[in-house]
């Protein structure tokens, strides 16, 4: 899960706003993939961060989150889903395919509800629909959310009122107050952390203690 914006919408004008840009981008994956996997009680899966401060000259800031997704391999799971014949196998695989699909959405959403705020504009799912997320970092997530659902969903129709029903999901994550503050501490504690990587345990461990407090 890496931000990539194929917009001019999004004007971003120095390095430290581009900062935080990335900053609540990857908090909003980070506290999906924790925080609500864990609330659908799905199981835990692996993931680091990966922060290249040495691309300074290319980029003023490299980050980026490998793994983090349930489900990894398309092709074989397609295969899987083909072969389950139970309907509690296949009620597992469908959550999985969502959850990761409503995890490549939070990211954007949480960089979207962070300019909103910034600039005291109004958040909702109307004027921040799932297009608009390609102006908020979302181009390579929405691509990868969309293929996810024409592996699993064939009808056009179908997947098109799934990805809704998936964006709302994701909205309503982003947009709860704990979840919200959340994502504002996991956001300042990646723009002030010095290291190369953080592992999934760190990463648990910061959002744990925050939601002890």
């Amino acid at each position: 899960m890496q931000r990539t914006n194929h917009s001019f919408l999004n004007s971003i004008t120095s390095p430290n706003e581009l900062h935080e840009h990335i900053a609540f981008h990857e908090a909003g994956h980070v506290a999906a993939i924790y925080i609500r996997n864990e609330q659908q009680q799905l199981p835990p899966i692996f993931f680091k961060i990966i922060i290249n401060r040495e691309q300074r000259k290319v980029s003023p800031f490299f980050a980026k989150i490998e793994g983090g997704r349930l489900i990894d391999n398309l092709p074989v799971a397609e295969l899987e889903h083909k072969l389950l014949v139970s309907d509690l196998d296949k009620q597992s695989l469908q959550l999985a395919y969502e959850a990761d699909v409503i995890n490549l959405l939070a990211g954007p959403l949480a960089e979207a509800k962070f300019v909103a705020l910034r600039d005291d504009e109004v958040f909702n799912p109307y004027l921040i629909n799932i297009d608009a997320l390609k102006n908020y970092g979302g181009h390579s997530d929405l691509e990868q959310a969309s293929c996810y659902l024409e592996y699993f969903i064939s009808d056009p129709q179908q997947r098109a009122l799934k990805i809704r029903s998936l964006f709302i999901q994701a909205f309503n994550f982003i947009n709860t107050y704990e979840n919200w503050a959340c994502i504002q501490h996991f956001a300042d504690y990646l723009l002030t952390n010095e290291q190369t990587h953080i592992s999934c345990e760190e990463a648990s461990a910061v959002i744990d203690q925050f939601l002890k407090h």
